[in-house]
């Protein structure tokens, strides 16, 4: 199956949007190439922004099919401060610093994060990335949110009418695409289980629930009893955060177990999954876990449970993309649209080391679509999804490229990729080495070190300054 794209919409200027315009450019073949962005700049899930409004999570919150969200309208800072931006909710909290080093975070053709922290803040990633993001920044149209898109047929094959919004004048516009990337995302729609008693307990308790979506500071807690649900990496940082202020312990509800380094601290109590929020009459503001344990006169809740995927610009497909919101339905290798593979989705797995992964990606969609490289008859794309399916379920593990899978996925795109006929100017990006690996499997442990350095981690800028050096084990099995 061969595709002669020339005319491309990207739905995002983050990471995976830019990435992927940066290889759609590469090859030469595309005459134009629009990104639409509804923020007021690039970095996607790395613009912080003090909206939270957490009165517009449902408790519980267990339906996708949410609609686009509509903007707060926040004066802007610097050189423009008269101006006014839209501003989103997004999960970005204020002092998040990344869980991943930087040589591995960063860019394969872009090595200036290294010059922050081995584990950069939010400021400095975004910075990065706006920089990265600067030779494509003419194809983006900030403040643009596209609201439909919906396929066109005509004699000579399928087009998509892509429909977007100024979010200024609240001009709309529509424009025929050959593909369309979708690159926006998966963090716009909070998942908050329907634990037994929830809904009760919240119309008696209202406030105390809330959704790590809307995190942004620790000082809420103060003094405060709190529980945060969760265990992934989000949910035991903010914990950790929670604990500089609130009563101790900070209880630290967890479905499965992992390892986990930090076990030992006295301000954490671990405990199983939430089973039941108990009514008022058996107890004030208690919940009742998997083990029968109950805490009570709890102040606060942190779900940092995930999201769903949620595309609503996409609700004409057909087969959908999104039924349970679990995972993406209907792909090919995390990426290409089975039915009409001029649709692409970059950002899809998760437990990933992100901005390489896209670079994978974008990779493979720009040479299949230039017409270097084919993809198999759809029959061969279904059994693969259907494999996928039997090997992880179709729940949210379908996309879960954990335990160095996310490893084995890249260099298999790298490897796809160089199977077009090479020529000069193509972007490719590298392997991941048996260092990288090494690196990945210890993260965990190379974090801790540098967190318990303290203020000083800030001067640490490589594994072997906390006591971390590769020795050359052999690591050719978690590829």
């Amino acid at each position: 199956m061969r595709h002669d794209v020339r005319k491309v919409a990207i739905v995002g200027a983050g990471p995976a949007g830019i990435a992927t315009a940066k290889h759609l450019r590469a090859e030469r073949h595309c005459e134009l190439i629009d990104i639409f962005e509804q923020q007021a700049t690039t970095g996607g899930v790395w613009n912080y922004s003090t909206y939270a409004p957490s009165d517009e999570l449902s408790i519980p919150q267990t339906n996708p099919h949410q609609p686009l969200r509509e903007p707060q309208w926040q004066r802007s800072t610097g050189p423009d401060a008269t101006a006014s931006k839209p501003a989103f909710a997004t999960p970005m909290y204020d002092r998040l610093e990344s869980n991943l080093p930087h040589f591995l975070m960063k860019h394969s053709d872009d090595d200036s994060l290294e010059d922050q922290p081995l584990f950069a803040g939010r400021e400095s990633v975004l910075e990065y990335l706006n920089r990265y993001a600067d030779d494509v920044r003419r194809l983006i149209k900030f403040q643009t949110q596209v609201y439909d898109i919906r396929k066109k047929s005509d004699g000579d094959g399928d087009t998509w009418l892509v429909c977007t919004k100024d979010l200024r004048s609240s001009k709309v516009s529509e424009r025929l695409y050959d593909a369309v990337v979708v690159a926006s995302g998966k963090h716009s729609v909070p998942l908050l289980p329907d634990v037994p008693g929830i809904r009760a307990w919240d119309t008696e308790y209202p406030g105390i629930i809330t959704h790590s979506m809307y995190y942004r500071k620790p000082d809420s807690f103060k003094d405060k009893k709190v529980l945060v649900v969760g265990n992934s990496s989000s949910g035991l940082d903010i914990a950790n955060q929670i604990s500089t202020v609130s009563r101790h312990p900070v209880w630290n509800s967890e479905r499965s177990k992992k390892p986990d380094l930090e076990s030992s601290e006295s301000w954490k109590k671990v405990v199983p999954e939430v089973a039941e929020f108990i009514s008022s009459s058996e107890a004030p503001r208690a919940l009742r876990f998997a083990d029968g344990q109950v805490v009570s006169e709890v102040d606060a809740i942190v779900f940092c449970t995930g999201y769903y995927y949620s595309f609503p610009f996409l609700s004409s497909l057909q087969p959908p993309v999104i039924v349970t919101g679990e995972r993406a339905e209907n792909l090919y290798q995390h990426i290409f649209y089975i039915d009409h593979p001029s649709i692409a989705f970059v950002g899809m797995p998760f437990k990933v080391i992100p901005f390489r992964t896209w670079e994978g990606q974008a990779a493979v969609i720009a040479r299949v679509w230039s017409g270097r490289l084919e993809l198999p008859r759809k029959q061969e794309m279904r059994a693969w999804e259907s494999g996928r399916i039997a090997d992880r379920g179709a729940d949210r593990k379908f996309h879960d490229l954990g335990k160095l899978e996310d490893f084995r996925y890249h260099n298999d795109l790298v490897d796809w990729a160089q199977q077009a006929m090479p020529r000069e100017g193509d972007r490719t990006p590298p392997k991941w080495s048996e260092r990288d690996a090494w690196v990945r499997k210890n993260i965990a442990a190379i974090k801790k070190a540098f967190m318990d350095k303290g203020d000083a981690r800030l001067l640490v800028r490589s594994i072997e300054e906390i006591g971390f050096e590769f020795q050359g084990e052999d690591m050719s099995k978690a590829f």
